[in-house]
């Protein structure tokens, strides 16, 4: 039943995760580290309150209530003075479990810490013999185990004191039931039978009520989990994907604008990126946007995608307000390939036909390669497209990993295609690859691109400039640099250009 129940909770959590707002995942306490630890942890720990913590509750309760029935049968007399005893005979056991605990985390924590510097020390041996520093280091070792060792000695004379009276406590309750009892048997009330069974029973019981005691702590701790695995199923997503009720559009002409935007991202409200920023992107033709770090590129994109919502204004896809859409339906038409390319651990033609629908031929994703630059080098592999990516695709260079992510959107074949600065980690040999693939799938589409590198942008039939949220100027690119110095996409121009001779010469 417990193993059943952490594989529920997990699909549970992660299938609930999964249609969270991305604002979420951006929050320091739902980092990466800590959503995987959640899943794994939690549930276990709720099976392990359901499962085992409540099968020794019912054996507890149980075990008392059998056990006084059957002492006050046996023998009556002998059991109530037992009972009368048996809280003393529990916090006996009780403060037993917990003062050995206790010492087995002071002593756990000394040697993590001494560890840990022993570790770094080993680790970093050339720079401690480069600089002689042997002695330095014992002399650190020293200082860090001074604590926890002072700290040891003390919670030693508590714990030896503490268990020398347990045990002697436990030690006369016992030779209180023997003395009653054999009082009992020299007056002729019951025999050495009926002795040992009332014995032996009782004293169990209390060594299981015990036991149930000691887990007081991980009941505190299987109650937080409950509560975090509830946090998350009953959270409801700022940004619903699965509304059904929503538009759900067979084909969109790919018309996008952002009317009078204001936007923060969630994790720091107190800073606006967009204010009051307007534009329109034409459908079927390629809109660059471009300016300095911070000044709300990357930001688009995820209004397009919808990762975000606007504090103020609208995002609107062929006149109709995003928010009006049915979310999973209307992402079938819009691809993004981002600057870092994911590439899963799997094999190139599972990474290429990832998103795109089941019924995909050999033909097609030869096709997409072939359009994105990618298939020439796949070919060139010794297992093709059957080659394994590696963990994050760390078996492909850079350029081939944006290539498969460009073929990936290409075999989605959307109305509208996102460029978040596609090529501006390549070198120069990949980049022209790249960006010859580019330039072959924008062409038709509605295309948004962000870039660093102004040289890849030329081409594009309309470029936004940005400065602090809002649009400075747009036009083509041989009627921005028209402006002449005045112009803020000519001063980035010029800015680039000289950036780009000094690194030639160096």
């Amino acid at each position: 039943m417990g193993e059943y129940l952490t594989k529920r909770i997990r699909e549970w959590m992660l299938s609930k995760m999964l249609t969270f707002e991305i604002g979420w995942f951006d929050q320091n306490e739902n980092a990466t580290g800590a959503i995987c630890s959640r899943l794994a942890k939690d549930a276990n720990v709720v099976r392990s309150l359901v499962g085992d913590r409540v099968a020794l509750l019912i054996q507890t309760i149980s075990a008392v209530i059998i056990a006084c029935t059957l002492g006050l049968v046996i023998a009556w007399k002998l059991a109530l003075v037992m009972i009368a005893v048996q809280p003393l005979i529990i916090l006996c056991f009780y403060c037993k479990r917990v003062l050995l605990k206790t010492m087995t985390k002071k002593a756990v924590k000394a040697q993590e810490e001494s560890s840990k510097l022993a570790a770094e020390a080993v680790s970093n041996l050339r720079t401690v013999t480069a600089f002689n520093s042997q002695d330095r280091i014992l002399q650190m070792l020293d200082e860090v185990q001074r604590g926890p060792r002072r700290e040891s000695i003390q919670q030693s004379w508590f714990a030896g004191i503490g268990l020398a009276t347990s045990n002697s406590l436990t030690t006369l309750t016992l030779a209180l039931d023997f003395w009653y009892g054999g009082k009992l048997i020299a007056e002729g009330y019951l025999g050495a039978k009926e002795l040992f069974q009332t014995y032996m029973v009782l004293v169990s019981t209390g060594r299981v009520i015990a036991d149930a005691g000691t887990m007081t702590n991980d009941l505190a701790k299987g109650s937080e989990a409950v509560g975090s695995v509830f946090a998350i199923l009953d959270r409801y997503s700022a940004i619903e994907p699965e509304d059904t009720k929503g538009h759900k559009p067979d084909k969109i002409i790919g018309h996008v604008e952002l009317r009078d935007v204001y936007f923060a991202y969630p994790s720091r409200l107190d800073v606006t990126i967009l204010r009051g920023f307007s534009l329109k992107i034409e459908a079927g033709k390629s809109t660059a946007v471009v300016g300095q770090s911070g000044s709300g590129k990357s930001t688009i994109i995820s209004l397009i995608e919808r990762f975000y919502d606007p504090l103020r204004g609208v995002v609107e896809i062929d006149g109709r307000d995003m928010k009006s859409y049915y979310l999973r339906s209307l992402r079938k038409h819009i691809a993004l390939v981002s600057q870092e390319p994911i590439l899963y651990a799997g094999t190139i033609r599972q990474n290429i036909i990832y998103g795109a629908s089941e019924d995909i031929d050999e033909s097609e994703i030869i096709q997409a390669a072939k359009a994105a630059n990618a298939h020439d080098f796949i070919a060139g592999l010794k297992d093709g497209y059957d080659t394994c990516c590696g963990d994050r695709g760390l078996q492909l260079s850079g350029g081939q990993k944006q290539r498969i992510a460009i073929a990936r959107a290409i075999l989605k074949n959307p109305t509208i295609l996102l460029l978040d600065e596609a090529t501006s980690a390549l070198d120069s040999k990949s980049e022209k690859l790249v960006q010859d693939a580019l330039e072959r799938v924008m062409v038709g589409r509605t295309s948004v691109v962000v870039a660093h590198r102004l040289s890849t942008i030329q081409n594009c039939n309309m470029i936004a400039v940005l400065d602090k949220g809002k649009v400075m100027e747009k036009g083509t690119h041989s009627s921005l640099l028209a402006k002449g110095p005045n112009g803020a996409y000519y001063t980035l121009v010029s800015l680039q250009r000289t950036t780009n001779a000094t690194n030639t010469i160096a």
